[in-house]
């Protein structure tokens, strides 16, 4: 679709394996407002005043982080700021949300499955007969 017609932020593949190779530290990644969403959330805001239903999830993320979240937080704000100037522009918006619509095909769940059907689980299609139609639709399911 282009890269003007989508939002990229984060690491990439690559800055990910260098920095869990250094030994990742998600506090070292803290920003003054991760650290009022970390706390919002254990105040209880969220679970009608209970600060321990989500300790272990913030707790989690403060000391492990396995996907980064952290160190991906500060450029999630950055691109949802230029998300928002985008859809502030309507003529812009709807171009991207047409393009990214009429170009997504090729990721369609079928075409996924059947391609998991043949390249990896090597089942070959079914027929099978749905109800409510009169031709055999095939499927990749093991008989």
């Amino acid at each position: 679709v282009g890269e003007e017609n989508f939002f990229l932020y984060g690491l990439t593949a690559e800055e990910v394996m260098q920095l869990k190779a250094e030994g990742y530290r998600p506090q070292e990644h803290m920003t003054e407002e991760l650290r009022e969403v970390i706390d919002l959330i254990n105040s209880g805001f969220f679970s009608h005043g209970d600060t321990q239903l989500f300790r272990a999830l913030t707790d989690g993320l403060m000391w492990h982080d396995p996907y980064l979240v952290f160190a991906d937080f500060a450029p999630y704000a950055a691109c949802q700021l230029r998300v928002s100037e985008a859809y502030r522009d309507v003529e812009r918006w709807t171009r991207m949300s047409i393009l990214n619509t009429a170009r997504s095909g090729i990721f369609s769940s079928d075409r996924t499955i059947q391609e998991y059907c043949r390249d990896i689980w090597h089942v070959p299609a079914v027929p099978v007969r749905l109800m409510s139609r009169q031709e055999d639709v095939k499927v990749g399911f093991m008989q």
